[in-house]
């Protein structure tokens, strides 16, 4: 799921915005900068978690543009649950601080980027993380109403109107991600689809979790750094 996640960022999220001159949240894989450009825009927020996405858009704020690489990077993948939740809640906390840093003067900020890339920093930053917030409240809401017909107990139109909100929002949301991944995919990665579309509740019932905690960190200790282990490299 973790691959198939960064298939979609970095073959086709990515590449789309940099082709189309959008806002480029920067993956934090490999990063080529010029130096003075770097140091122009304010350099490395060594306060910030997800420091990619912050100088990503603070580059877009000062007019500059990025490209992505087509190359592989090679990078280590979190191995165990507890490394993939660790990095996760990092990221999301990391995207919340950048929104809010950035946010600060809204006017300015749409300004700077113009209307479209502007649109897609709200599209970026908080549809991601109140996404990923929202699926746990919906999937503990589904089934909470599934119990209460299990119990038989009296239905509302409200009900029935929040039932059809959230297996709508749920459906459209799997959807995106899946489709989005498919679509980048390789025809030989394409076996075995079928497993990721059945791993995708879980998965994002996993996001959802790190996604709280995200929160939480951002209250106790917004600029803490929960680091991804790098292993040696194997041998071929």
């Amino acid at each position: 799921m973790f691959g198939f996640e960064y298939a979609a960022l970095f073959r086709g999220l990515l590449p789309w915005l940099a082709n189309n001159r959008i806002l480029l949240p920067l993956g934090g894989t490999s990063n080529h900068f010029r130096r003075d450009v770097l140091e122009a825009t304010g350099g490395w927020d060594p306060f910030n978690v997800t420091e990619d996405a912050d100088i990503g858009l603070r580059l877009a704020r000062s007019g500059y543009r990025c490209e992505t690489l087509t190359l592989p990077t090679r990078e280590d993948a979190p191995e165990t649950m507890r490394e993939w939740h660790n990095q996760r809640v990092r990221w999301l906390k990391g995207w919340m601080v950048t929104w809010l840093v950035h946010m600060r003067h809204p006017r300015a900020l749409a300004r700077q980027l113009g209307p479209v890339s502007f649109i897609v920093t709200q599209i970026l930053f908080v549809g991601m993380v109140f996404s990923s917030l929202m699926h746990l409240v919906l999937a503990m809401t589904l089934i909470a109403l599934s119990v209460q017909i299990a119990l038989d107990q009296p239905w509302g139109i409200w009900q029935t109107r929040l039932v059809a909100l959230d297996i709508a929002s749920v459906i459209l949301g799997y959807f995106c991600f899946l489709f989005l991944g498919w679509l980048v995919l390789e025809p030989k990665e394409r076996r075995g689809f079928w497993k990721l579309c059945l791993f995708t509740p879980v998965y994002w019932t996993m996001l959802s979790f790190a996604a709280w905690r995200a929160v939480i960190e951002l209250v106790r200790r917004p600029h803490h750094w929960a680091k991804t282990p790098h292993r040696k490299a194997r041998s071929a």
